[in-house]
């Protein structure tokens, strides 16, 4: 069928969402394996989310090179075409099932990374249950919608033998699906703000950070202006009216997608501006432990004691007296360094220690009038 109207819509939609969505996850993969080194299982599951959205994405452009798009009248006596975009249709919304669902799951273990409070957790591990009973009805409604499965794209056949389930129940159980997709978008963006409410720093910052960590949730706003479009599940110019639905469908989990992957890139920034994540090259000794080099920090020159200046944190330190480096060991089975799994509540018990800092050398360095002398 040709690519017009609604159909390219489709097709040009599928491709730019699929390649922002490849960036996205790229660029988190890089910041999380390689910058910081500590992929975890909600980087996992979101490069999960997006090899479920590739073949979502590759089922909707096949979709719609077949007829997606189009009215009953324009495929004529083509029975297997219109049977073909039948099919593409069906597959790709079992896809979007899991691809949303998934995206999600990622988003809800991500904010796990950062909860210390026990009802903070149930709320999470009960968001992520929801929405793994929410995809498995849903998911097993529309597989078997059709009996045999099949008739759900040849039943435009009129030799085909088979029943669907009315499209009355089909539509209301559309309705609590996306219902209950909703509730979890507006609580995984909500959540982030009670997550950051009693951390130390002002209230501008801490608004800040909830609204970062809340832009994985801003795929509700896609599924809420899906809503009025459900309808159309009744239609019998299917394909066509559906156009709406499979737009928003996509939408909905590529933004969950790319929002959930940019929470994480803030050390990319870091690493881009300063040449890694620590503001100085890396370095390290015999033991594999980081040493920051510290003496080379200096003043602005006005003799104030700025906040990256040693003598800011250490008063004892004057003239004579150099820190040269410090040493951050690193303890078996730890990895080097996790931006989201900072120690963020000061004096919460329970709460586990990454990093062991200590002063590695210090030299005190004075001058003779005949001779110069170190301790060290």
């Amino acid at each position: 069928m040709p690519l017009v109207g609604r159909s390219l819509s489709m097709f040009t939609l599928s491709i730019v969402m699929m390649c922002l969505a490849v960036i996205a996850v790229s660029l988190r993969c890089f910041v999380r394996w390689y910058l910081v080194r500590a992929f975890g299982w909600d980087d996992t599951l979101m490069v999960g989310a997006l090899a479920i959205f590739i073949a979502l994405s590759v089922g909707c452009i096949n979709g719609a090179m077949d007829g997606v798009g189009h009215q009953i009248v324009d495929f004529g006596e083509n029975i297997a075409l219109y049977e073909a975009a039948l099919r593409w249709w069906w597959l790709s919304q079992m896809l979007y099932i899991w691809a949303s669902a998934v995206t999600k799951i990622s988003i809800a273990v991500a904010l796990l990374r950062l909860t210390v409070r026990k009802q903070h957790m149930i709320i999470l591990y009960g968001l992520i249950g929801l929405t793994i009973a929410n995809a498995l009805y849903f998911f097993f409604i529309l597989l078997l919608d059709c009996h045999p499965i099949s008739y759900f794209w040849h039943r435009a056949n009129p030799t085909a033998k088979g029943s669907c389930l009315s499209a009355t129940i089909l539509l209301n159980i559309s309705y609590l699906y996306s219902a209950l997709t909703i509730v979890v978008d507006f609580s995984l963006g909500i959540l982030p703000i009670f997550l950051v409410w009693n951390l130390q720093m002002n209230r501008r910052t801490k608004f800040a950070v909830g609204g970062i960590l809340s832009l994985g949730a801003i795929a509700s706003v896609a599924v809420v202006i899906r809503l009025p479009f459900l309808h159309y599940y009744t239609d019998q110019d299917f394909l066509y009216s559906t156009y709406q639905i499979a737009i928003w469908s996509i939408l909905e989990t590529s933004f969950g997608i790319i929002a959930g992957s940019l929470v994480t890139l803030r050390p990319l920034f870091r690493w881009f501006l300063d040449g890694s994540i620590y503001g100085k090259k890396q370095r390290y000794d015999r033991s594999g432990s980081v040493r920051y080099p510290l003496a080379s920090l200096k003043g602005d020159g006005s003799g104030a004691k700025l906040s990256n200046d040693p003598r800011y944190w250490r008063p004892d330190i004057d003239d004579t007296k150099v820190v040269t480096s410090v040493s951050s060991p690193r303890e078996p089975g730890f990895p080097p360094s996790n931006s989201s799994e900072e120690h963020l509540y000061p004096g919460t018990s329970g709460a586990r220690t990454q990093y062991h800092v200590s002063v590695h050398e210090t030299i005190t360095v004075e001058e003779v009038t005949h001779a110069t002398s170190s301790t060290s």
